[in-house]
């Protein structure tokens, strides 16, 4: 099944169209992307809903006229479409602009929630609670750099300490046990992702959540907040706010096929559980993220909600067997020169993460793609390419060899990715691979 698109100009699966224009102009190959990790097109149902919100609702959602009335409808729907995917209510969702401003939020919430809290506890009973010390963060050492670097510029701003917990070089999930081994008395927050972008593999969020809050029950401190960025998870993997327990989790649009907006589930904002903004306005999103709303784009991710919740199963089972094929054909033309990093025994991955290695000391992940005539992919998280071609951390993170890491191609497949799209990508990494061995 071919991709569809718009007047795109890269050309995403195995689209058959007059006006792609090609990666490389020198390359006359059609190209074919494999890095729906890093992004994904917009179906044409959201493009279309999009389009509509442009022509017919262009009006300021707070006014009271006919346009804005329709704004303020599409946008209500939307959170209702939003929050069914996850498993929660309309009133928990606030849209912001993507997912790096809905982590920034959580985080800047935990601290600001913990010095409040501590300090109407001494004010009101004339002790601390044991909550002493900067507010502190448990995170792992895996996360997106929304996560990462928010973290360690509340600590170098001295305005929290923040634990880093390794993942297992065995598994590459983090564990459990050292996430409660890493929470101290001043603990306000523990933020896990649900699932890793380059290596796919999911974390235990569930039972993370589960003896965190059993932590809450039985100390007598300021309550631990539990949040996790569901980006890489969502429209690939079942995902329900109920099931994993959580206070905060992190949607973000142009993963499952939305335009780049994105929104925070809160359970109970403001209520059951605080949210303390960090921009001030208007008083849109109850006052929770002020700024006129995005009704286009607000329009386009609840469409795109819609269609997960009503096609996930569908999804998934299409990325799963593409994969399946994918990792077995790679496997039979490279055999013993080949490594998965996406492969860790016990270790839920998602269905659509091939992260590979082919052997060889010229065979690193950035040489080989620039030499691909077809194949659009990475060597890891798109925001982190400006590093250069060092290994991806991540990887170093989770065990694999140096020399291992920097041959690193994060192949991951999409909706309509076909098993024809599969052949001509290992057929290109083939010639590719034998055009670098000889050159050296």
């Amino acid at each position: 099944m071919a991709e569809k698109f718009a007047d795109l100009t890269l050309v995403v699966g195995h689209a058959h169209n007059d006006h792609n224009l090609h990666h490389n102009p020198d390359m006359n190959a059609e190209r074919i992307y494999m890095d729906y990790n890093a992004t994904t097109p917009m179906e044409p149902e959201v493009i279309q809903v999009i389009s509509e919100a442009l022509h017919e609702a262009w009006g300021n959602p707070s006014s009271n006229y006919i346009t804005g009335a329709r704004a303020k409808a599409i946008i209500n729907q939307s959170r209702q479409n939003v929050a069914r995917m996850v498993g929660g209510k309309a009133e928990d969702i606030v849209f912001t602009s993507g997912g790096t401003e809905a982590n920034n939020l959580v985080l800047h919430t935990a601290v600001e929630h913990f010095r409040k809290s501590r300090s109407a506890a001494e004010h009101s009973e004339g002790r601390q609670n044991g909550c002493t010390g900067l507010p502190h963060i448990v995170t792992s050492n895996v996360e997106h750099d929304s996560i990462r670097l928010t973290a360690k510029h509340l600590e170098a701003a001295g305005k929290a300490d923040v634990t880093c917990v390794p993942v297992s070089k065995v598994t590459a999930r983090v564990e459990v046990e050292d996430i409660i081994a890493a929470v101290r008395p001043n603990t306000c927050l523990v933020s896990v992702m649900l699932a890793n972008n380059e290596t796919g593999v999911v974390m235990p969020i569930p039972e993370i959540c589960q003896r965190v809050k059993s932590l809450n029950k039985q100390n007598e401190r300021l309550r631990i907040l539990l949040h996790t960025d569901a980006a890489q998870a969502l429209g690939k993997i079942p995902v329900d706010v109920q099931e994993l327990g959580v206070d905060y989790l992190t949607i973000v649009g142009h993963k499952f096929y939305a335009p780049r907006a994105g929104a925070l589930y809160v359970n109970g904002p403001g209520t059951k559980t605080p949210l303390y903004p960090m921009l001030f306005g208007g008083g849109q999103e109850r006052n929770f993220r002020p700024g006129t709303e995005n009704t286009p784009m607000i329009a386009g991710l609840g469409k795109a909600a819609e269609l997960v919740t009503a096609n996930l199963s569908s999804y998934q089972s299409h990325m799963l067997m593409i994969k399946a094929y994918l990792e077995e054909r790679l496997q039979d033309v490279f055999r013993d020169k080949i490594r998965f990093n996406s492969h860790y025994p016990g270790s839920d991955v998602l269905p659509n993460t091939c992260n590979v290695s082919i052997l060889g000391p010229v065979l690193q992940g950035w040489r080989v793609l620039s030499n691909c005539r077809r194949l659009l992919a990475s060597v890891g998280a798109a925001c982190h390419s400006a590093s250069g071609h060092r290994p991806s951390h991540i990887l170093l993170s989770c065990g694999v060899p140096t020399e291992v890491a920097a041959n690193a191609l994060r192949l991951s497949v999409g909706r309509g990715t076909t098993k024809e799209d599969v052949d001509a990508v290992v057929e290109d990494l083939r010639e590719t691979v034998e055009l670098l061995t000889k050159m050296n």
